[in-house]
């Protein structure tokens, strides 16, 4: 924390609805600021396909400066499907941002809040809480820009490394017992193709031993097929998963859909100093400037940056104002608040209008 006693945020809005839903959520910080005694400087800074129009960049040094110096990272969305780099890949700093600081656990939560659809039968009764921990920085991702392609054909090379399978696994074993002592089941399923590619039967042999260590939490091994099946069914029998990198992009959308979908969605890039905040959802150009994107998920995503701000600062109270935010948006949907993904008529400032109030 800087000396003024206050949390430092570089806040990249982005492109497409980005600006849309960071507006709301940095409302919602300051409101829950003042109620806990917590202090915020937020800084806005340049990231995405606009600025790459602008610039022939995804982002200036100054903003990579600004994250290198912030005490988190609080980031819109980015990207437009009409604005690629020459090799006709989309501008993605959020995927750079976790290369450049090393934020190797994508940690995707999907809770299931009252009062929300989901097309699971029996979900609404049953509930859903569980967290997808996806591996970011490498896997099949590691070969982001340095595929090889021909006009026969097209390589691209998947990396799984002992390094960063250990500190995943570390971490997603410890978030495990987190929630264990907060009352949830604390079980852990790694998720490959073990049964098929060597390098998933190494990341399984990591995860073996790592799981010695740890003797507290239940574990289980599933072939990712075989868990993306069942989390369309039961939902409810998983608690946290892990698993690498692009298995973790798909399965995140499936789970994200199991709870009212992408607009409900929050997530954050963690590394051993660094963090990025940011809603599962894209940049919906479709419905930019329309006032009805869903500013949920990046409320929440804001919640998950004050837990991980307490736990890195020992800053009690802003654990206690995430929880605060997680309850109103409870509060607001259990209400009867509809956003307009669902077929409501709540638009973006209905939404924020009402948590604001719960607050």
């Amino acid at each position: 924390m800087s000396a003024n006693n206050a949390f430092h945020i570089a806040v990249l809005a982005g492109d497409g609805i980005g600006p849309e839903v960071m507006a709301p959520a940095l409302e919602v910080l300051r409101k829950v600021g003042e109620k806990s005694g917590l202090g915020f400087r937020f800084t806005e800074a340049p990231a995405g396909a606009n600025h790459y129009l602008a610039t022939g960049k995804s982002m200036p040094d100054s903003t990579i400066k600004l994250c290198e110096e912030a005490d988190a990272i609080l980031l819109g969305a980015c990207g437009l499907p009409s604005v690629r780099y020459p090799d006709n890949t989309e501008i993605a700093p959020q995927i750079e941002l976790r290369f450049i600081f090393d934020l190797y656990a994508g940690v995707r939560p999907a809770r299931l809040i009252p009062g929300v659809p989901s097309p699971i039968v029996g979900a609404d009764q049953r509930g859903i809480d569980l967290v997808v921990i996806r591996e970011s920085t490498e896997g099949l991702f590691a070969s982001m820009g340095k595929g090889v392609v021909t006009h026969e054909d097209a390589r691209e090379t998947m990396v799984i490394t002992r390094k960063t399978s250990e500190r995943l696994f570390e971490f997603s074993f410890r978030l495990a017992e987190r929630r264990k002592a907060r009352g949830k089941p604390g079980a852990l399923t790694c998720v490959d193709k073990a049964n098929v590619f060597k390098a998933f039967a190494f990341f399984r042999g990591i995860f073996d031993e790592i799981e010695k260590k740890h003797p507290g939490v239940k574990t289980d091994r599933l072939y990712v097929d075989a868990c993306s099946a069942m989390l369309v069914k039961r939902p409810w029998d998983f608690d946290v998963m892990v698993m690498e990198n692009m298995f973790g992009d798909i399965v995140s959308d499936i789970t994200a859909s199991l709870i009212g979908g992408l607009g409900m969605a929050p997530s954050a890039d963690i590394g051993d100093k660094y963090a990025v905040f940011q809603p599962c959802h894209g940049t919906a150009p479709d419905i930019m400037g329309q006032g009805k994107a869903n500013p949920t998920g990046m409320i929440l995503s804001a919640a998950m940056m004050l837990d991980w701000l307490a736990d890195k600062h020992g800053v009690e109270s802003a654990a206690e104002a995430g929880e605060t935010i997680e309850r109103a948006v409870d509060q607001v949907y259990a209400g009867g608040i509809k956003p307009m993904e669902f077929g409501g008529s709540n638009g973006t400032a209905d939404i924020t209008k009402a948590v604001l109030a719960a607050l």
